[in-house]
């Protein structure tokens, strides 16, 4: 008798599920024994140009579907807040229930601080930041619901998409480094919330060859001799599916680096230095001769210090 897999019996919905991480998301879901709704608005530029096109999305469940698994496609942008309520509510209709969301959808419309234009920094914060409140919001009433009705606990998983852009920074994205900060920010919030009802959010920081990654990473070859590529999306979604699973009950509000089968649990910021003012309220001078010599022996940026420490931060 075989053994169940971890994922039985539940059902997911993957955003930005047509192509790179989403896709490989969705399948390993599928692989691991859930029912997935795959969503994609299926534009084909990666700064959300084009039409929309539901190929993407139909492509990803027919693979699912031929592997054994089940899927359903879902045309929407996560940016509407309609749109994301019809996608939870597709997982509801098409499966009973939903049990775990994996926000991946998103843009790039890349730009220094003092050349973007409003519209490149808006566009990038309502798809990543506001498609990920979207359907958090929904899935988050669907448990809500669901166990005031029952009186106990009930199962949730969400899975965030942040950036090593928020972590270490990224000179050409403020947008993108906003938004993904901001969804640290949603993902511990929520976290906090929604406990209570038996649901966990958390979050990611994936490196991953993709569309969206094409530039960044095309100095570092693909592996030749059939090895997987250290940059391949596979190596993000097993990660996906472990924090989707029961076996994460206990992994609550984290954010997690994963890139080329390695795995950084980064701790919440801790006070690096604390300075306390010897008269009822701190005068600039005071300021100045308390906090001027701390930096004067440390790294420009310490930021960038401790990403070359985690290996975050490539030559």
């Amino acid at each position: 008798m075989s053994q169940p897999l971890p994922l039985d019996g539940l059902s997911a919905v993957v955003t930005g599920a047509g192509r790179g991480l989403g896709r490989a998301e969705a399948l390993e879901l599928a692989r691991l024994g859930a029912s997935v709704v795959v969503n994609d608005y299926g534009q084909p530029g990666r700064d959300g140009s084009g039409e929309a096109s539901s190929a993407p999305a139909e492509e990803v469940a027919e693979e699912i579907c031929a592997a054994g698994g089940r899927a359903v496609a879902h045309l929407g942008d996560v940016s509407d807040h309609d749109q994301a309520r019809a996608l939870v509510e597709l997982a509801v209709s098409a499966y009973g229930k939903l049990d775990i969301l994996v926000n991946n959808a998103g843009i790039l419309r890349d730009r220094m601080v003092f050349s973007m234009t409003e519209d490149e920094w808006d566009s990038v914060i309502r798809v990543h930041l506001k498609g990920h409140f979207n359907t958090t919001r929904f899935a988050a009433s669907h448990w809500r619901s669901r166990s005031k009705e029952s009186g106990s606990p009930v199962y949730g998983r969400i899975v965030n998409t942040s950036s090593e852009a928020f972590l270490a920074g990224s000179a050409g994205q403020p947008n993108y480094a906003a938004a993904k900060g901001g969804i640290v920010g949603l993902t511990t919030s929520t976290a906090l919330a929604l406990a209570k009802y038996g649901v966990t959010a958390n979050a990611i920081c994936p490196r991953a060859r993709t569309r969206m990654t094409e530039d960044v990473f095309a100095g570092f070859e693909e592996p030749t001799d059939g090895r997987l590529d250290a940059l391949a999306p596979e190596h993000v979604s097993p990660l996906v599916g472990y924090l989707a699973s029961p076996a994460a009950a206990k992994v609550n509000g984290q954010l997690l680096v994963v890139h080329g089968g390695m795995v950084a649990i980064v701790e919440r910021p801790r006070v690096a230095a604390k300075f306390d003012s010897s008269k009822e309220a701190f005068s600039f001078d005071e300021l100045d001769e308390l906090i001027s010599p701390y930096y004067e022996d440390r790294p420009v940026n310490e930021t960038f210090a401790a990403a070359e420490v985690l290996g975050l931060k490539r030559d």
